[in-house]
């Protein structure tokens, strides 16, 4: 799952976003990805196409999930509820490309937690 795919908040501008590699790789080592962007998902269709699935929101996209990629720190991604992301992806897996989570919460929640540069 990933959440966020404009280069940064508020904004639609996927030019070049984090996301776009992100997708490219992933696609390619046989991953199967489902993102939500609050704003952008319709110029990220335009770039990607259907290669990847696009969620209705945050929830949805993690939905079985093997793991969830924060890539655009959007506001409505700072408070999800983990309790039910726990319960809806297949492995609680956090990876925080925007470092806005907790390592300590989420590891004490059972979360699997990784983030650049802490």
């Amino acid at each position: 799952a990933m959440w966020g795919l404009a280069f940064k908040p508020e904004t639609d501008d996927m030019r070049e976003a984090p996301s776009l590699v992100l997708i490219d790789k992933l696609l390619n080592a046989g991953c199967k990805v489902c993102a939500y962007d609050p704003v952008a998902m319709n110029e990220c269709k335009k770039r990607v196409g259907d290669r990847i699935c696009y969620a209705g929101n945050m929830y949805e996209a993690v939905l079985d999930a093997d793991v969830m990629l924060l890539v655009t720190e959007w506001q409505e991604f700072r408070l999800p509820s983990w309790a039910v992301i726990k319960k809806t992806m297949n492995r609680p897996i956090v990876f925080d490309g925007r470092n806005i989570y907790e390592k300590e919460e989420l590891e004490n929640l059972g979360f699997t937690y990784s983030c650049i540069g802490k």
